[in-house]
């Protein structure tokens, strides 16, 4: 990019927070959930922790078993999942930091501070130890979680994601494009403003193998969230953390993985790359590759996903 436009985008940037059209940050109205977005028999809930209010739904009874969603979604892509398991798994779906009703924040999208946000849920409403399942950058979270705080997890489960530092962010070698995108200061969220269901619609249909797997219904119901102030923005945090996040799994070199890691992908999403990664820091590694799925293997393939999840977490 030029460097005049670049300084003229950069200016125009700061020009938008000085007359206050950037998005408000802080907590997120309750209202903001349905009560027929609930899986039968779950609870909403809201809880102060590690400096935030987050909010958490959980059903079910049985071992705590704790599900980390990715981007572009909240705890809502569980709906499914936990109601198939919460027959066997108190099953607690939390809204990760600034998405769905969780709290706003400026800063802290790096994983180490969303493992921690984490590591205060498990201690809250799961007695300090749970079964963890992971996707997407809800995966990075739970793989930093799982060397930082390694007591806390009984059974890893890693879903359709790369490990930090593993991900191809050039597009002239085969990477996806959307890395830079998302990691550019403030133009991601000028670029979506008013099209956020369009464009969270368009990136989870490139990402299918099975293209209307996640329901436009879904896809509705995440867009609602991150349609709101601040709301695009803190679900590009996540991406504008990677940097970060990697110098921190490159400080786990060497380190074993404690506890038993269930990697599962969709053969055209991560494909082997995730098991190939964690096969050099996990000796009790167990793989599945999803034939017939892309990135959103719970969704796409939710038989053979919540059996495999069950059947590891049952181990």
């Amino acid at each position: 990019m030029p460097i005049q436009r670049r300084d003229l985008l950069r200016s125009a940037a700061c020009a938008s927070l000085a007359l206050g059209i950037a998005p408000a940050l802080g907590a997120v109205p309750d209202s903001g959930l349905d009560a027929g977005v609930l899986p039968p028999g779950a609870a909403s809930r809201f809880a102060q922790l590690n400096g935030i209010r987050m909010h958490y739904v959980v059903a079910g009874s049985g071992p705590p078993l704790v599900l980390l969603h990715g981007w572009p979604q909240t705890w809502a892509a569980w709906k499914a999942t936990m109601a198939a398991l919460s027959d066997r798994f108190t099953v607690i779906a939390p809204d990760l930091r600034g998405l769905g009703l969780s709290e706003r924040t400026v800063s802290g999208y790096d994983k180490r501070t969303i493992a921690e946000d984490i590591r205060a849920l498990i201690d809250h409403e799961a007695g300090g130890r749970a079964g963890v399942v992971g996707h997407d950058m809800g995966g990075k979270a739970a793989y930093v979680l799982a060397h930082l705080h390694p007591d806390q997890i009984s059974r890893l489960v890693l879903a359709d994601c790369l490990l930090p530092g593993t991900e191809n962010m050039d597009p002239l070698r085969g990477g996806a494009w959307h890395y830079g995108f998302h990691m550019a200061p403030d133009i991601p969220e000028k670029l979506t403003a008013g099209r956020e269901r369009g464009y969270i619609r368009d990136q989870i249909r490139a990402w299918s193998h099975r293209k209307e797997a996640v329901t436009d219904e879904a896809i509705a119901e995440y867009a609602r969230h991150y349609a709101l102030p601040g709301g695009m923005k803190a679900g590009f945090n996540y991406y504008r953390a990677l940097k970060d996040d990697a110098a921190l799994a490159a400080s786990f070199a060497g380190r074993r993985l404690a506890m038993p890691v269930l990697a599962i992908t969709g053969r055209y999403g991560v494909g082997s790359r995730l098991s190939d990664a964690l096969s050099r820091e996990s000796d009790r590694l167990e793989t599945v590759i999803v034939e017939e799925s892309g990135h959103f293997v719970a969704e796409e393939a939710p038989e053979t996903f919540q059996g495999a999840v069950a059947q590891f977490m049952m181990g």
